[in-house]
């Protein structure tokens, strides 16, 4: 008999002995780590405090998985007081972290979503098929392993679920009494976990350095956010460990938007095919190449602002000192400049001497007196973000009376430290024929109660004309998960505009479309929904056991939803002074 199968398992080709998977027992306990929406490497053991935990194993494209997150999403809920907690595992070769967080978002937004680049708590969980859901009890042992019910199948689904098999295993788990039934079969997509990839002909000097040149050397240089370069072979066979996880993983280049939504023109990221280069090149061990197949070095600018020499220039008052370590709290400053006339500006930069030590800071306009406020933004400074340099007839308007404002957040080096900050405006060089406006949608009155994995908070804006959208801006603050930015027309048509469901802290970027692009009708909602994280499970809760409410400081939090804008019919014509952006004449001021 043993022959016998031997000969069928031969016969039925390589494919089937890759799939086979060892057995795993259940009973067995689950040590194997996986990667969290935020990138961090976790283990379940870290889901402190549940009683029972429910694990489902995902893919992107598996309709039986999307058929049975909605079903999912009501356990989660009807379960939470009783302690149980849930993760999505998504070991879909090829699915990127970002957009597999995103379909969790959208269907099962109670459960937490995660990673499984390596396969390798599919393997300890003894999971070959997506849909495949586990009940483990509060010592992380496997009580049930199988499908969620009997209801969806390869070919269509049966009018009535069936036996609910996940639903009684995870009661008996609850009662503390045997499960009936510990493993059924299960109905969804085989999973082809990663298999290592062949050594192949990639050289660093013909296919890995114009790789960095155009992904990673904006930031990965002398002077860039980067921690350290990418210009050379030495550079990167110095890095080629942790370049090769973050490429694999999607962590660089670093992109916060779901592919599913948007085009939006500064959208980072490595197509699969620059991928495996990478991971082919690391497994030949980094060779070098030939020189002369190096393609010439990228040029950087070298004038001192990016928006070209600034027509004014304002400094904070004297140096900002930092600590050598520690988390530091947002330092505010208000700019020695009262700006007496309305004035109009194109062009915007926030410069700080001390990149290393600025993670990101925020410009806003405020009446004189007032202290910094998010409804007043204007434009950021992030890592591997751009200067504000607006298309040639639309500028800003800061008002007579107003000055302006910033919100700095810096991190520690390991040493003391210090920054001067300053801030360079240009004026108008050409007729101003739209005004820069912008759409915040926030909510002031929330309260995150403890321990809860994903709070809701919504907010909503309507748009009082026609207009054209320029980008969107997101901002929360350590307990953000995700974002959602929706519009609906007036005559109910809805649109999703953007999707972050993995918001990060550390990396706030903007999302900018295309000029002329994205319209907007009047009377269309904006509509923002938004889930926090106020768990343990978070590694950024700077306290799980506290009721959070909106506030400045990081440990408390924040919606905030910004859509930029013109009006789409305006036409001011405004002629503008360029030494001091202050109007010389007015044109036609049709709107």
């Amino acid at each position: 008999m043993a022959v016998r199968l031997a000969q069928l398992l031969l016969l039925a080709g390589p494919c089937l002995l890759v799939a086979q998977q060892p057995p795993v027992p259940i009973g067995s306990v689950v040590a194997a780590p996986f990667t969290d929406v935020r990138w961090q490497s976790r283990r379940l053991q870290e889901f402190t405090g549940a009683r029972a935990l429910v694990v489902f194993f995902t893919k992107l494209d598996c309709p039986i998985v999307q058929r049975y997150l909605p079903r999912l999403q009501q356990l989660a809920q009807s379960q939470a007081a009783a302690g149980v907690q849930c993760l999505a595992v998504n070991s879909g070769e090829g699915d990127s972290l970002v957009d597999a967080a995103a379909q969790v978002v959208e269907l099962a937004p109670s459960w937490a979503a995660a990673k499984d680049f390596d396969g390798a708590l599919a393997r300890a969980c003894g999971v070959d098929r997506t849909a495949t859901a586990l009940v483990l009890d509060a010592e992380r042992r496997i009580r049930y392993r199988g499908r969620v019910d009997g209801q969806y199948h390869y070919n269509g689904a049966t009018p009535v679920r069936g036996r609910a098999d996940l639903d009684e295993a995870l009661a008996a788990v609850l009662a503390g009494t045997p499960v009936g039934v510990e493993f059924t079969e299960v109905e969804g997509c085989k999973l082809t976990l990663p298999a290592p990839a062949a050594p192949s002909g990639a050289s660093f000097c013909s296919d890995i350095a114009p790789l960095l040149q155009q992904h990673c050397q904006e930031c990965h240089r002398p002077g860039g956010v980067g921690p350290f370069a990418l210009l050379s072979y030495t550079d990167a066979r110095q890095h080629g460990a942790m370049l090769g996880e973050v490429v694999a993983q999607g962590r660089m280049p670093p992109w916060y938007g779901a592919s599913k939504y948007g085009e939006f023109t500064n959208h980072r990221g490595l197509p699969a095919a620059a991928k495996a280069t990478i991971a082919t090149w690391l497994l030949a061990g980094m060779p070098e190449g030939d020189p002369a197949r190096l393609p010439a070095p990228r040029q950087f600018p070298t004038a001192e602002w990016r928006i070209g020499e600034p027509d004014v220039v304002i400094k904070v008052p004297g140096s900002i000192k930092l600590p050598a370590d520690g988390f530091l709290a947002y330092k505010y400053f208000v700019l020695p400049y009262r700006f007496e006339q309305d004035t109009w500006v194109e062009a915007i930069e926030i410069k700080p001497e001390n990149r290393r030590a600025l993670h990101h800071c925020n410009l806003a306009r405020v009446k004189w007196g007032e202290k910094y406020q998010q409804e007043g933004f204007v434009t950021g400074q992030v890592p591997g973000g751009d200067a504000m340099l607006l298309d040639p007839g639309t500028a800003v308007k800061i008002p007579a009376g107003y000055v302006l404002a910033l919100q700095a957040h810096y991190v520690t080096t390991g040493e003391p430290a210090e920054d001067r900050l300053r801030v360079g405006l240009r004026f108008p060089r050409v007729a101003v024929r739209q005004e820069l406006l912008v759409q915040v949608a926030a909510d002031f009155r929330f309260a995150i109660p403890p321990g809860g994995g994903a709070h809701p908070v919504a907010a909503a804006r309507r748009f009082n004309d026609d207009a054209v959208g320029i980008g969107m801006f997101v901002h929360m603050h350590l307990r953000g998960r995700d974002m959602t930015i929706t519009a609906t027309a007036p005559d109910g048509g809805r649109e999703t505009l953007l999707l972050v469901p993995n918001y990060n802290f550390d990396w706030q970027q903007s999302y900018r479309w295309a000029p002329d692009s994205k319209r907007f009708t009047a009377g269309t909602r904006l509509s923002v929904l938004a889930h926090y994280d106020n768990s343990p499970f978070n590694p950024f809760n700077p306290d799980a056991e506290a009721t959070v409410r909106f506030g400045e400081a990081t440990s408390d939090e924040m919606l905030y939803a910004f859509l930029f804008y013109v009006r789409e019919h305006e036409q001011l014509g405004l002629q503008i002074d360029p030494k001091t952006g202050h109007v010389l004449a007015a044109g036609a001021t049709g709107r």
